[in-house]
C-alpha cells in the first residue's frame, strides 16, 4: 500500500512537471518555425493542457482498466465545475465573456446530451469512441475557423505570454517532456489501480475520486492564480475547453482500444451529476444575464460568489453521494 500511494503522488508530480515541459517545448518548436500565437495557444497550448488525462487514459486502457480512464474524465469535469469554478467564484466574480453564452456554453450541454445518449447502454465501444473523436476534430477545426476570422470572438494568446526556448532547448523540452509524460502516466495508473485493488474498490472510483482531483490540480492553481490577478475570466474558457476534451478526447480512448462495459452507476450516478452541474451552471449563466445586478459598469455578465457557493456544494454532495454508493 505504501509503494502503492508513493507511487501515486511520484506520479502526480511527475506528470504535471512534465506536461509544462511538454507544452513549452512543443510551443517554442511552433514559435520557431513561424506558426502564430493565437493558433500556438488555440492548438499546442489547449491540447498540451490535457495531455496528462490523455496520457492516463491511453495507459490505463492498454492496462485493461478503461473505466479508470473514464473515470478520470467523467470525475475530472465535475471537480472543474464545481471545484475549480467554485473556488475561483469565491475568490473573485467571474467575468462572463459573450462568446460563453452564445456557441461555447450550448456547444458543451450538446456534447455533454450526446455522450450520455452513447453510453446508455452501458458500453463503450469502438464506434462510440469513433464518433466521440470525430466531434473532437469538427469541434477544433470550428474553434480555429471562428477564432482566426472573428479575433474579437475569444481570448487571444500573445507572443510575450509564450515561453521562448532556443530551437535546441525547444526540442530537449518538448522530448523529455514527452518521455516523462509516458513514464509518469503509466506509473500513477498503476499506483491507482492497486490502491483500489487493495482497498476493495473499483479504479473507476480510483478514477473518479484521487485521479480526477488529481489531474484537476493545475486548472485549479491556474484558474485561482488568474482571479487573484483579475483575470478570472480566463477560468471559465479553461474549464469548458477542458470539459469538451475529456468528454471527447479522453473518455473516447479506452473504447477505440476494447469494448468497455460500464456500471449501471456510472450513467446513473456519475454521469448524471456531471450532467446537473453542467446544466446548473448554464442556467446560472443565463440567469445572470437578466439580471442588472450581475452586470459590471461595462455591461458584462459576472458569476457572483453566491453561484460559488452553489458549485461548491453540488461538489461536495457528489462526493457524500459517492462515499455512500461506493
Amino acid at each position: 500500500m505504501l509503494m502503492s500511494s508513493a507511487a501515486i503522488l511520484v506520479g502526480f508530480i511527475v506528470l504535471i512537471w512534465s506536461a509544462d515541459l511538454f507544452v513549452a517545448g512543443a510551443a517554442s518548436i511552433a514559435d520557431n518555425l513561424g506558426m502564430s500565437p493565437l493558433l500556438i495557444g488555440l492548438t499546442i497550448v489547449s491540447l498540451g493542457t490535457s495531455a496528462p488525462e490523455v496520457l492516463v487514459s491511453i495507459n490505463a486502457a492498454m492496462l485493461g482498466t478503461g473505466e479508470l480512464a473514464i473515470g478520470n474524465a467523467i470525475g475530472s469535469n465535475i471537480a472543474n465545475l464545481g471545484l475549480v469554478l467554485g473556488v475561483t467564484a469565491l475568490i473573485a466574480p467571474l467575468p462572463v465573456h459573450r462568446n460563453r453564452l452564445k456557441r461555447e456554453m450550448p456547444t458543451l450541454l450538446l456534447v455533454t446530451l450526446g455522450c450520455g445518449l452513447l453510453l446508455l447502454d452501458n458500453e463503450l465501444d469502438f464506434v462510440d469512441g469513433l464518433l466521440m473523436l470525430a466531434a473532437l476534430i469538427f469541434l477544433l477545426v470550428d474553434m480555429i475557423s471562428t477564432q482566426v476570422h472573428d479575433p474579437s470572438s475569444a481570448d487571444r494568446v500573445k507572443a510575450d505570454q509564450l515561453p521562448r526556448l532556443s530551437p535546441l532547448r525547444a526540442w530537449v523540452s518538448f522530448i523529455s517532456g514527452l518521455i516523462l509524460l509516458s513514464a509518469s502516466s503509466k506509473l500513477l495508473v498503476w499506483g491507482a489501480t492497486v490502491v483500489a485493488a487493495e482497498m476493495g474498490v473499483s479504479p473507476l472510483v480510483i478514477g473518479l475520486t484521487i485521479v480526477a482531483i488529481g489531474t484537476s490540480l493545475p486548472e485549479l492553481a491556474a484558474s485561482v492564480a488568474g482571479a487573484v490577478k483579475g483575470h478570472g475570466e480566463i477560468a471559465l474558457g479553461n474549464v469548458m475547453g477542458s470539459n469538451l476534451f475529456n468528454l471527447l478526447g479522453v473518455m473516447s480512448l479506452p473504447g477505440l482500444f476494447s469494448t468497455q462495459l460500464l456500471e449501471p452507476q456510472v450513467l446513473q450516478r456519475d454521469y448524471a451529476s456531471m450532467l446537473g452541474i453542467t446544466v446548473l451552471l448554464a442556467v446560472a449563466l443565463y440567469l445572470s444575464k437578466l439580471r442588472p445586478s450581475c452586470r459590471n459598469g461595462a455591461g458584462q455578465i459576472r458569476l457572483g460568489r453566491s453561484i460559488g457557493v452553489l458549485l461548491l456544494l453540488s461538489f461536495a454532495l457528489y462526493y457524500h453521494w459517492l462515499y455512500l454508493t461506493a
